[in-house]
């Protein structure tokens, strides 16, 4: 993998936010993406709501795919590159389920096979679409669609391991139809990481699709339990992009750390700037990340209603297109550039997930072991247990010390 890092942002429109879709105001679109531009980002992700496209199981609405289309060429014209999520599905604490799928239509997302075979041909018809385009990075099957299958959602559509796996296997196939070639790949919420009756696991996201995607969002309880400073805090993707590449069958799988970001009030406002500047510098240290994809471009207008707080003020734009602090520093860090390709981390935190994957979680002992050794000046990755004694696959990472987090604590 190159060393030059990708540097993007997962676009909100300013304008009737993800809604924008119902009103869909290209003049509007291209403001906001000249803002972003204007940052120096090479990249935004784009959500279409599942919902507002295939309103039916077998209606895709062209109109809605013109539109789509119209925005990757946008964003072309002002040298931005384009993932697309696919199932939207859940954003900023409301779910997007299309009426085929709920209620007295209620039918398992993912094992129900008239509505797979539904979601696929949503998928193939997004990636067809914009197989030609030159921007197109590709598609993500969906966003964090793991948070359906298990609690703390309060309708979760159950399922087992190895169902989660053969729904991803064929909606990235899906994928794959619809645009040969193209990056293609699934991403869950940090539950897979961390949740010990969650479905969708890390082997899911270490191993299928082209490259891993990790989301961190340190209000799951790790600036709760280490404070906005902390070393646990301004090192959680770091630890996230790490974590993930124990489970990873290439030694320098690609990590994309394709949500992050800065919420209030564990992160408050005039403290935003500083988080930024500490995460990603934490996360460039780690080696193989394919990039960094800030939450979000721009605020939640305040004429919405009924979202969480910290939802309002995660952008790196105010609703009116302004640049905030954090969106200078974003934009400082991207001019200046990545100085050097990281050394390999030579020091391996021993996974052993037996008792559970919340060993993996905020004051779990894997966790707080990781932070641990990086207080103390150590630039640790992670190994599963299965493989700490297997030399081919610790000389494949750069691995020279193994270490267990009884060790590390001790």
């Amino acid at each position: 993998m190159s060393a030059a890092v990708r540097f993007g942002v997962n676009y909100t429109p300013s304008q009737g936010w993800f809604h924008h879709w119902l009103d869909f105001d290209l003049d509007a679109v291209r403001a906001d993406l000249d803002s972003i531009a204007a940052l120096g980002l090479d990249h935004i992700r784009v959500f279409p709501l599942w919902p507002y496209f295939q309103p039916n199981r077998t209606l895709i609405r062209p109109r809605a795919v013109e539109q789509l289309v119209a925005l990757a060429d946008a964003a072309a014209e002002r040298g931005l590159d384009v993932n697309v999520d696919g199932l939207q599905g859940h954003l900023s604490s409301f779910d997007f389920l299309p009426a085929w799928t709920r209620t007295w239509h209620r039918r398992n997302l993912f094992t129900d096979p008239e509505v797979v075979e539904g979601e696929a041909e949503y998928l193939r018809t997004l990636a067809a679409a914009l197989a030609d385009r030159p921007n197109f990075i590709g598609m993500t099957v969906g966003n964090e669609v793991n948070q359906f299958a298990a609690g703390p959602h309060p309708d979760p559509d159950r399922i087992t391991p190895e169902q989660a796996g053969a729904w991803l296997r064929r909606l990235l196939t899906a994928c794959a139809e619809g645009a040969p070639g193209k990056l293609h790949l699934h991403a869950s919420y940090d539950a897979a990481w961390y949740q010990d009756d969650q479905p969708f696991t890390p082997e899911h996201s270490a191993r299928l699709g082209a490259v891993t995607a990790v989301h961190s969002w340190v209000f799951n309880g790790t600036a709760q339990r280490h404070g906005r400073t902390g070393v646990a805090t301004e090192h959680h993707a770091a630890y996230l992009i790490e974590l993930a590449k124990a489970w990873a069958d290439d030694p320098h799988r690609p990590v994309w750390l394709q949500e992050v970001g800065a919420p209030a009030p564990l992160i408050p406002a005039e403290h935003a700037a500083a988080f930024t500047e500490a995460t990603v510098a934490n996360a460039l240290d780690c080696p193989d990340v394919w990039g960094v994809t800030w939450w979000c471009s721009h605020d939640v207008s305040r004429d919405l209603a009924d979202f969480p707080e910290l939802e309002y003020s995660l952008g790196l734009l105010t609703n009116d297109r302004q640049t905030k602090p954090a969106g200078e520093t974003l934009a400082r860090i991207v001019k200046e550039g990545r100085p050097q390709t990281p050394a390999a981390r030579t020091t391996a935190l021993v996974v052993d997930t037996a008792p559970g994957r919340s060993v993996c979680a905020p004051g779990g002992p894997v966790f707080e072991a990781f932070a641990r050794l990086t207080a103390d000046g150590v630039r640790p990755t992670t190994v599963l247990a299965s493989r700490a004694d297997d030399k081919e696959h610790l000389v494949a990472r750069g691995i020279s010390e193994v270490v267990t987090p009884g060790q590390a604590i001790a």
